[in-house]
């Protein structure tokens, strides 16, 4: 798949509050797709299941079959990768500003 159509893919399933919020429980430990299911009880099973195959899909979500258990894991990678394409050198820039500022608080 092409970097960009990636990242389109990310960036779609991020849009999304409740795919963050499901982000944010797997982000805590890893969770059955009943365990999700059972957090948003306020949507039926079909409609969690769609929001973790667009999560699968843009590789934010790995999948672990168990027996009958499915169990999901956040996979962070793809976020880094935005991160690194779009503030990695923001931060760099930062740190290294940080050791200056410490070497002429030193006198070095």
């Amino acid at each position: 798949m092409p970097r960009e159509e990636k990242y389109d893919l990310i960036l779609k399933a991020l849009g999304n509050s409740l795919r963050r919020e499901i982000l944010d429980l797997l982000k805590v430990r890893s969770r059955t797709t009943g365990e999700l299911v059972q957090r948003f009880k306020q949507l039926d099973r079909c409609t969690v299941m769609q929001h973790l195959r667009a999560l699968v899909k843009a590789d934010l979500v790995i999948v672990k079959r168990e027996g009958r258990l499915r169990w999901n894991y956040i996979n962070p990678l793809p976020i880094k990768e935005l991160h690194d394409r779009w503030i990695g050198s923001y931060a760099d820039d930062a740190v290294d500003l940080l050791a200056r500022m410490k070497r002429e608080i030193e006198g070095y």
